[in-house]
C-alpha cells in the first residue's frame, strides 16, 4: 500500500499534536488550551498537564491499561466545587471522615475514608452549591470494608444512585438520573450520576450497605472517596482539580494547521481518522481538510450519537453523505476516499456509502480538528490520522480500516474479552 504523505500515531505531548509524516514537522497540529487538565498516564494514574500542553490518554479495559494512547481533545469545562480533593470542610450527614487515608487514583496518599458514625440511610458528606436543571456529578471511590457508594444532589432518594463496586453496577436510579461506573486501577472506579430535571440542593458523596442506601457501622469500615466533580452538563469529562476555593475552568483544547498546499491532492486523496467521542458527548465534532474557508473543504463529522456525516464542499456544489446505526461513542476506523465521480466512506473494514457526484476542490492546505472553518471542534479521542494524496484501492482501504486480529479489535473499541 502507499506511504501517507502525512500520519499522526500519538507518541509525545507538547506545545503541538505531533505527527510523525512529514518527517519535516509541517505535519505538525497548532494545539491550544488556556489551562491545567488532566490525563489518564501510561501506568493508569490520574496526571496533570501543564496548561498549552496537549494530552495522551492511555486506555483502561478493566481497570488495566491496554493499548496504546490517544489525543485528547475536550470542550470548556468547570468544576463548580471549590475543593475536589480536600473534604474537610464537607457537612457531615451521620458519618466520619479521615483525611490522607489511602492512596488515591494519582498514585498519592491523598484519598478521604468516610464511614458512618450511626446505623442510618443517606450517610457521607456535602456541600453547598449551585444547583441547575441538567448536571452530572462524578467522584472516585473505592472499598475500604463496604461496597455499595451513593452520588447524586441530595441526601435523599430521590436525587442520588447507588453504586455496587464489588459487582462493578449500578443498583439503583431515581427518575430522571442516570448512573454509570469506570473502573480504574488498583480497586478504584470513577461513578457519575447525571440527572435530567429538577437537581437537588447540594452535592453528596455516601456509603451504604445496600441498594436502598442504608448502613450500619461496623468500625470504621467504609469507602474512600477522591476528586469529586460537579459540572453543568450531561455527561461528565476527564477529572478537573478544584482545590483553590474556587471553582475551577478547564479551557477549551482546539488543534489545527498541519500541513500544507505540497501535503494534499485537490483531485484525490483519502483521508483516515481512528477516533471516538465520550459516552453521552452531543457535541458536532469535525476533522477537515480545507483551505481554511468552506469553498474547498472535506469534513466528516459527527452530529449525533449514530450519525457520520461527510460534507464535500467544492466548485461543483457540495456534496453530503451520512452513515447512521454507527455507535461514536466507540473506537471506529474511519476512511474517506473523495475523487472526482468517485468519492466512498469506508468504516470498520467495509464500505458504507459511495458517491458518483462531480468534485472539483482547490488549494487544500490545513487539516485541521473542526469543521474547516473554524467552527463544530473535534472534541473526543484520536488514535491516528492518515493522509494519502492518491485514491487507493478498494482493497486498500478494506486493509487500512480492519483490524490485524480479533483481539486488536477489541482492544480497539474497548472491549472485554472474557
Amino acid at each position: 500500500m502507499a506511504k501517507p504523505t502525512l500520519a499522526l500515531i500519538p507518541a509525545s505531548q507538547g506545545s503541538k499534536v505531533f505527527s510523525v509524516l512529514p518527517s519535516s514537522g509541517v505535519g505538525d497540529f497548532d494545539f491550544s488550551r488556556g489551562s491545567a487538565a488532566t490525563r489518564i498516564n501510561s501506568q493508569g494514574l490520574i496526571e496533570n498537564v501543564a496548561s498549552g500542553q496537549s494530552r495522551l490518554e492511555y486506555p483502561l479495559i478493566d481497570g488495566v491499561v491496554n493499548g496504546c494512547p490517544s489525543v485528547l481533545l475536550e470542550p470548556q469545562r468547570t468544576n463548580l466545587l471549590t475543593y475536589s480533593e480536600d473534604f474537610s470542610s464537607y457537612i457531615l450527614a451521620a458519618a466520619n471522615r479521615v483525611s490522607n487515608f489511602g492512596i488515591s487514583p494519582t498514585g498519592t496518599l491523598n484519598a478521604t475514608l468516610i464511614y458512618p458514625s450511626s446505623n442510618s440511610s443517606s450517610v457521607g458528606l456535602y456541600v453547598s452549591s449551585p444547583s441547575s436543571t441538567v448536571g452530572t456529578m462524578s467522584c472516585f471511590v473505592k472499598s475500604s470494608g463496604k461496597d455499595f457508594a451513593i452520588l447524586g444532589t441530595d441526601n435523599n432518594t430521590s436525587y442520588y444512585c447507588v453504586f455496587d463496586l464489588a459487582n462493578e453496577s449500578v443498583v439503583y436510579e431515581p427518575t430522571n438520573h442516570e448512573g454509570k461506573i469506570e473502573k480504574y486501577p488498583n480497586g478504584w472506579f470513577r461513578i457519575s450520576s447525571t440527572y435530567v430535571s429538577s437537581g437537588g440542593n447540594y452535592p453528596f458523596i455516601g456509603v451504604a450497605d445496600n441498594s436502598s442506601g442504608s448502613v450500619i457501622v461496623d468500625g470504621d469500615n467504609g469507602i474512600l472517596i477522591f476528586g469529586l466533580q460537579y459540572e453543568h452538563e450531561s455527561f461528565p469529562t476527564s477529572y478537573i482539580k478544584s482545590n483553590s476555593g474556587s471553582a475551577t475552568t478547564r479551557s477549551t483544547e482546539t488543534a489545527n494547521g498541519a500541513g500544507d498546499a505540497t501535503t494534499f491532492n485537490d483531485s484525490e486523496g483519502v483521508l483516515m481518522a481512528e477516533i471516538s467521542r465520550k459516552s453521552g458527548s452531543t457535541e458536532s465534532s469535525s476533522i477537515s481538510l480545507s483551505d481554511g474557508t468552506l469553498s474547498n473543504a472535506v469534513s466528516l463529522y459527527y452530529f449525533d450519537a449514530n450519525t457520520l456525516y461527510v460534507d464535500i464542499f467544492n466548485s461543483s456544489g457540495t456534496v453530503t453523505m451520512s452513515v447512521g446505526n454507527l455507535d461514536t461513542y466507540i473506537n471506529n476506523k474511519i476512511s474517506l476516499k473523495y475523487k472526482n465521480g468517485d468519492s466512498a466512506i469506508w468504516i470498520n473494514g467495509v464500505e458504507k456509502v459511495t458517491s458518483i457526484n462531480a468534485i472539483t476542490l482547490s488549494g487544500l492546505n490545513d487539516l485541521t480538528f473542526d469543521y474547516g472553518n473554524g467552527a463544530f471542534y473535534f472534541y473526543g479521542k484520536t488514535k491516528q490520522i492518515q493522509y494519502y494524496n492518491s485514491a487507493l484501492t478498494d482493497s486498500e482501504l478494506e486493509q487500512l480500516t480492519s483490524w490485524t486480529s480479533f483481539t486488536a479489535m477489541a482492544q480497539g473499541q474497548q472491549y472485554s474479552i472474557k
